[in-house]
């Protein structure tokens, strides 16, 4: 079963399972659940109101190709995903520009079951954003 998982796959499925061990069942999982039915009540709160919710899908720019990162601020890198996970509800991730030269992405969040309509936003902010997938400068390099 580990054919095909890398280091941090692994890591994140030793820690999952850790947390549900005997004796730390209650402490942390049960907490975790009590914790998600709140922030699924905050989205669903919000989703009465709005069509949707625009945030940054990472605090930072992503890692350089190769680039070896302490699994801390891997994991501090997904800060922003992690409540739409928690809420289990659809999340869209478009490419909005670069800043350093590395890409940014903005994270589109919707109520169950929107998927269709998180794609129709997604597609009319890349529009209007004009992002290029690949930078100029690379494109022209390639002929």
């Amino acid at each position: 079963r580990r054919a095909g998982f890398g280091d941090e796959v692994k890591r994140r499925i030793m820690i999952g399972a850790y947390a549900l061990s005997a004796g730390y069942y209650d402490a942390y999982y049960g907490q975790a659940q009590r914790m998600r039915t709140l922030i699924r009540r905050d989205f669903d709160d919000a989703f009465g109101r709005l069509d949707g919710l625009l945030l940054p899908t990472a605090p930072s720019v992503a890692f350089r190709f190769g680039e070896r990162e302490d699994p801390l601020a891997m994991y501090a890198n997904d800060v922003f995903t992690l409540p739409a996970n928690l809420a289990g509800i659809p999340g869209l991730s478009i490419p909005m520009g670069l800043a350093d030269g590395l890409p940014t992405g903005l994270q589109i969040l919707g109520p169950a079951f929107s998927e269709n309509r998180l794609f129709q936003i997604g597609q009319a902010l890349e529009d209007a954003i004009g992002f290029e997938p690949v930078p100029t400068r690379l494109r022209e390099g390639a002929r």
